[in-house]
């Protein structure tokens, strides 16, 4: 194997685990709340709140997987 290809590997080994961590920022940055009623009597409603930087990570982290991904072929594709 040629030191590109490895290379290219490498790249596409990177994007593969920073899309694994974009999924699991983005399973990790929603949590359930319960919410006071309106109207007393009324029951307790849930509602989801989410974690904005888990969020913005997840959004770096599938942009830099993208990036990665793309890097990683185009070397791969031209390695000898």
């Amino acid at each position: 194997m040629s030191r590109d290809k490895i290379i290219a590997a490498g790249a596409l080994v990177a994007a593969v685990l920073a899309a694994v961590g974009s999924v699991v920022s983005w399973l990790a940055a929603s949590s359930i709340a319960d919410v006071a009623p309106v109207i007393p009597g009324e029951p307790v409603k849930t509602s989801v709140l989410y974690d904005p930087s888990l969020i913005t990570l997840s959004l770096l982290l599938a942009a830099l997987a993208g990036v990665l991904a793309v890097v990683g072929t185009a070397r791969w594709r031209r390695a000898k």
